[in-house]
This record gives structure tokens, sequence and C-alpha cells, in this order.
């Protein structure tokens, strides 16, 4: 094999490598030996089979599966020996290939550049904390009590309103016929839930109870059920009370409820809850301080293809949450997006490698139900599609990886405490962890990022342990799909 560089700019390599014929007709016929031992053909005994007749018969099936494992074992090769660490794979071209001939292709590569770490040991961030109070446990009991609201008979001869629950009969036709389903006496229906068909709890606003009314509506389409689906309908409704949510109580038998002894349990759970919740805000912001610092101390040239490949991920993703295409200056900004997390990838890869850290298949499970957690009552779905997807399951080990490493370096560096609110600590607006370039627009706050993105803005509120939902008997005929 010969191997001529062609170009050397910056980054950017390009190398012409030969195979002489002679290699390539001994790695042909060495394949077609193999084959003669198993194949079978008229005339002759297994492995008997002479050598023209294999090349006239299986020679040019044969060729191609030689060219490609002589490209890639003559590529990394190349590499190897040029001592080039390739940004992606290799764009290879062939230039000759013919039998008898040699083996002439180029081989285009990015290189992942050579660069000094920065002294670790010397960066300082900043770490936010917050106490878990008795104010935040108080209004963390609130929400859950809220959550957990139970109807109570109105006192005044109001009208109903959007949120109230209504006991009602109902009765229904469409084209004439009463179909299964459509009928119910003595539902529960609370206004504003969309537990119905599009428009039938908006006409039963303004309602007294004692009320009949007929209540028209028209059946989506697609619906669950073929006969009705983009058919219109008439209920006949009668409404014989109207309730009011109200928060449950705090005390021993909401918490009884929720499957703790007493009260006090309950409270300790909470704030078990909360403190972890704390922990891991708190944690987001060490690790975006960090991603900062170590951004801001380093400066190379990085590979055009990582970039422009971070790039259009970013680009396709927010593209499709916003549904449009993005501005130039969105664009502008996504593009610094791409060069923050390239860098930053390249940084803390090597920081990893330079100090021996993995990912084990241990590390790679947990993870796995990690993701599966993300998907309550689906976690059996979730791990059947990582236990059959390699790719998938691949998919995990970077994040878990730089994670890892951020872990790491926050044993190295200084960390410097600073109290915060709960509020503050919990309500932070600044850019994902990932992202430092701040993008005015909607699609910076939701780019996409290789690791797990610092928790959104409305999810942030500790949320202490959730009651069952409550479910309601919602007839299929009446039911939104």
């Amino acid at each position: 094999m010969n191997v001529k560089e062609l170009k050397s700019e910056g980054l950017s390599r390009e190398y012409e490598v030969t195979i002489p014929a002679e290699e390539m007709a001994k790695k042909t016929e060495t394949r077609l030996v193999e084959i003669s031992k198993t194949v079978r053909m008229s005339g002759f005994r297994p492995g008997k089979v002479p050598m023209k007749v294999m090349k006239d018969r299986y020679g040019k099936a044969v060729m191609g599966e030689v060219l490609e494992g002589a490209v890639n074992d003559s590529s990394a090769e190349a590499l190897s020996k040029n001592k080039i660490r390739p940004a992606l794979q290799p764009k290879i071209e062939i230039k000759s290939f013919e039998d008898g001939k040699d083996l002439v292709y180029t081989m285009s590569v990015e290189i992942v550049p050579d660069f000094k770490v920065a002294d670790t040991k010397s960066i300082t961030i900043t770490r936010p904390v917050a106490k878990v109070t008795d104010e935040v446990i108080a209004d963390a009991m609130e929400r859950i009590a809220g959550q957990n609201s139970v109807s109570e008979p109105i006192k005044s001869d109001r009208a109903a309103k959007k949120g109230d629950v209504l006991v009602i009969d109902f009765d229904g036709e469409s084209n004439g016929e009463r179909l299964p389903g459509m009928k119910g006496e003595g539902h529960h229906l609370e206004l504003g839930s969309n537990t119905f068909i599009p428009g039938f709890e908006d006409q039963l606003i303004g309602k007294k109870a004692g009320d009949e009314t007929k209540v028209e509506v028209t059946f989506p389409d697609p619906y669950h059920s073929a006969d009705l689906a983009g058919q219109t309908g008439t209920f006949d409704v009668k409404i014989h009370e109207i309730r009011e949510n109200k928060p449950a109580k705090v005390d021993d038998a909401l918490a009884k409820q929720l499957g703790f002894d007493a009260l006090d349990p309950l409270k300790e759970a909470v704030q078990t809850q909360i403190e972890r919740e704390f922990e891991g805000f708190s944690r987001d912001r060490a690790k975006r301080s960090l991603l900062d610092a170590l951004d801001d101390a380093h400066d190379f040239e990085l590979p055009q293809s990582l970039v422009d490949v971070e790039f259009e991920t970013i680009q396709k993703q927010v593209a499709q949450e916003e549904k449009r295409d993005l501005t130039d200056e969105e664009k502008d900004e996504l593009k610094d997006i791409a060069i923050r997390r390239v860098r930053l990838g390249l940084v803390l890869a090597d920081i990893g490698n330079e100090n021996n850290i993995t990912v084990s298949d241990q590390d790679l499970n947990q993870a796995v139900i990690r993701e599966a957690q993300k998907f309550p009552g689906q976690e059996a779905q979730v791990f059947e599609a990582y236990r059959n997807n390699q790719q998938l399951l691949n998919a995990l080990r970077a994040p878990v990886f730089e994670e890892k490493v951020v872990d790491f370096l926050l044993q190295l560096v200084k960390v410097e405490e600073k109290e915060v609110s709960a509020e503050e600590l919990v309500n932070d607006d600044e850019p994902e962890v990932e992202s430092k370039p701040k993008v005015k627009k909607a699609p910076a706050k939701k780019a996409p990022a290789k690791k797990p993105a610092s928790k959104k803005k409305d999810d942030k509120k500790p949320a202490a342990k959730k009651a069952p939902a409550k479910k309601t008997a919602a007839k299929k005929s009446t039911s939104k799909k």
C-alpha cells in the first residue's frame, strides 16, 4: 500500500491511497478459496471447484466485497500511520479499480485539533443553594391539596362556570338514531376539562341546576366510532347539581389518601423530595458555571464538519418545534450555540479520555431506567426499545460520559456556594446549560442539546408526591378522542 499526502491545510487532510493489483488479486483469490469450500456446483465436489470456474461464476460479486474490505482496512491503517484522529468518518472517492489493475482512491478527512486543556484546578465557579424552609414545604403542601381537590354542591343559585362540576343526565342521537354509549345518568362533568367532545361543555356554561337543555355538537373526524366520525349529534341534557372544586384540607385524611399513615410522614417525604430537587437545580447551575468557564478558557480551531453537523441538528429540531422557517438572525445565533457545543464536547472528551473516564454497562442501564421513568405506565416498552436497538442505546453513551466528566471536574474546581432563595434557585431565566449565547427569540430557548438541558422554567416548582388523578366515567360517545 502506498499513501501520498495531497493536502494539508488547517485541519483538512487529503491522501491518495494505492493498493497494487497483485495485492488485490491475492485478496480476491483468498476470498474465492473460502467460498469454494462450501459452494455446491454440479460436477464438482465441495472444495474442488477450479479457481477459473470460481472466478467466472463469483468473481464480480467477490470484487465488490474485497473492495469494501480493502478500503476499510487500508484507510484505517493510513490514519493510524499518520497519527490522524478523524473528526468524522473520512470521505472516500474511488479513482481506479478494475480487474488486474491497482486500486486507487482518495481519502479526505478533518482532524481533531491538538489543544492544551486549561488548568481546571484554577477555575472558580458559583453554586447557588437554597434551604428548604417551612414556607417552601407549606407551599408544596398547598399545591398537593389543590391537586386533590374535592367537589361540593354550591350554596347559591348562580349559573355554572368553567371549573364547576355538573351532575348531569344526557341522552343523544345522531341522524335520528340513538347509538350505544350516547346516554348517561348521574355523570360528573367538569366544565373546561375537555373530557367530552369539543363544544359540549361550553354549551353548559351559564346554565343552572334544574335546567334542561339541548346540546348540539359535531363529532371529530377521525373518531373512535366510525359511524359518528364527522357527524352531527344532539344531546338532551338535564343538570341535577352544580358543584365547586375545593382544595383538600392539609390533614391526616389527605396524607392517608396519598398512602401515608399521617400528615407528618407526608411532610417529611415532601421535604426529602424538595431537597433532592433543590440539589438537582444547584448542580445544574454549577454545571452551567463550569461549562461557561471552560468555554471562556479555550479558543482553538474547530473541525468545520463537526460544527456543520451540530448546526444542522439544532436547526432542524428547532424548526420542527417552532413549525416555521428560522430567520437569518436566529440561524446565526444557533451557529454560535453549535460552535460552543463542539468546542466543549472536544474539551470534555479530552479531559475524560486523559483521566480514563468510561461508561460502563451499569451506567447505561441506569440511564435507560431514567429514560423509562419519564414515561409512567410505559416503562416496559421503553426498556424493550433500548434492548432491541443498539443504536438507540449507544445514543445514551455520549450524555452519560459528559455527566461523568462534569462530576469529575466539579470535584477539582473551586466551588463557591451562594445562598439564594428558593424562588431564585428554581426560577432561573438564564440560557440553557449547553447554550451560552442567549438567543432573543423563541427558538434559542428550545435549542436541542446533546446532553440533558437544565429544567424549563415551567417545570421548576418543587413537586411533592402527587395524588392519583381522579377518573371520570365519561362515555365513549361523548369523550374527546
